[in-house]
């Protein structure tokens, strides 16, 4: 292929502007299409990661069951940590019960998580004070009014700098004073953020600020994942027992275990990637029909050009490679430009936080490949059919 060649398709193309660029907007759709679902598919493993980064292989939660047939609320407590801790291969249990509440200081005031805790909690979570201290069994003890603060809580409410341990803030109408400080981690506590949560004693929750409305959850720590089945049944039939169910009555309470919640969590994510990697793909093969019928047209409207060149000594191969190089061209450039749009809009979409994306280059990679094969599948056929013109019906053509 020499340099005549191809300067000769990029002309052709250049002089229908219109009609490159409309052919070029498929290419370019699906390849920002599928940048952007590698994006999401890798945003959504990591906040799977994320969120449970503080969870170790052999951790159980226990939550409430308020699925439909419950007609009354579960009778799951915090202090049934305490009482997990006779169950078979229990090496620790820690309870902690969930809401939200308004949090002022200032002039400002902003709903976040809090989180009532045990003296235990903290640890057993993997949670790290970066500043000041924990919750201790003497703030359980007593009902203290003080808090540990995620760090979206700190840059929220001072802003200015200012230290906020020994700051009072108002958490729910109440008064409490911050203690601690925890290190940015970025995963969460159920459906709290660690980042954007106020952990506070659990008794000064259930007493002061969330008392029926909160959501217990307790995590317990098996002393080998290999005992994880049998440690299981071991707590329900303790909780069952501690909360008087009849036989025929199912259980108030759902236990998960970490290694289950985060490989359904990352199958479900592999799912959607799928997914709309398939209809990224479809996108793809319907713009490149699109070139093909564009092809068919060009080659239409060159028909007598395609015969002088033929008449002239042009080969069938040169034909084939000049319109077989401007569909490649059409689909290179579309997919240059569909990169370009993909990778930009993930650091936007990403600062608005409107949805999880990571970058990776295995997006850009498949994209890009995907259509550049689309431009030489869907080329071909036009370029070896002008190829393939007899010169005189040709230059016979209007």
């Amino acid at each position: 292929m020499n340099l005549e060649i191809i300067k000769m398709a990029f002309e052709s193309l250049l002089a229908k502007k219109t009609r490159t660029l409309l052919s070029m907007l498929g290419i370019i759709i699906g390849v920002a299409t599928v940048i952007a679902v590698f994006a999401v598919g890798k945003g959504a493993q990591e906040s799977v990661n994320s969120q449970f980064q503080n969870l170790s292989a052999n951790s159980i939660l226990i939550m409430p069951n308020r699925g439909r047939g419950f007609t009354s609320s579960s009778k799951l407590a915090t202090g049934d940590a305490q009482l997990l801790l006779s169950a078979d291969h229990i090496s620790s249990a820690t309870g902690a019960i969930q809401g939200n509440a308004t949090v002022s200081y200032g002039a400002t005031d902003k709903s976040y998580g809090v989180v009532g805790v045990d003296a235990n909690f903290i640890t057993i979570s993997n949670l790290i004070v970066e500043q000041g201290r924990g919750i201790e069994v003497d703030d359980v003890e007593n009902k203290t009014t003080v808090a540990v603060v995620g760090s979206t809580v700190v840059s929220d409410l001072f802003s200015d700098g200012t230290s906020p341990i020994g700051t009072e803030i108002t958490v729910g109408g109440k008064k409490i004073e911050i203690v601690g400080v925890l290190k940015k981690l970025g995963s969460r506590i159920g459906m709290i953020s660690v980042d954007s949560a106020v952990i506070i004693p659990s008794t000064t929750a259930e007493k002061s600020i969330l008392g029926s409305k909160g959501q217990v959850m307790i995590t317990t720590t098996v002393d080998n994942v290999d005992n994880t089945a049998a440690a299981t049944s071991s707590i329900v039939s303790l909780l069952r027992t501690e909360h008087k169910l009849k036989t025929t009555q199912e259980n108030d309470f759902q236990i998960m275990d970490a290694g289950s919640m985060v490989a359904a969590a990352q199958e479900s994510a592999k799912t959607m990637t799928a997914l709309l990697t398939a209809i990224a793909a479809i996108t793809l093969l319907v713009s490149g029909i699109g070139i093909m019928n564009v092809m068919f047209v060009t080659v239409a409207e060159r028909t007598k050009e395609i015969g002088i060149a033929k008449a002239i000594g042009g080969k069938q191969a040169d034909i084939l490679s000049q319109f077989l190089l401007e569909s490649v061209i059409l689909s290179m450039v579309g997919g240059l430009i569909g990169m370009g749009i993909g990778q930009g809009a993930i650091p936007i979409i990403s600062y608005f936080d409107w949805i999880s994306m990571a970058s990776s280059w295995t997006g850009p990679l498949i994209g890009f490949s995907f259509s550049v094969l689309v431009g030489v599948f869907f080329g071909f056929y036009p370029a070896f059919k002008a190829s393939r013109l007899d010169p005189v019906d040709a230059l016979r053509s209007e």
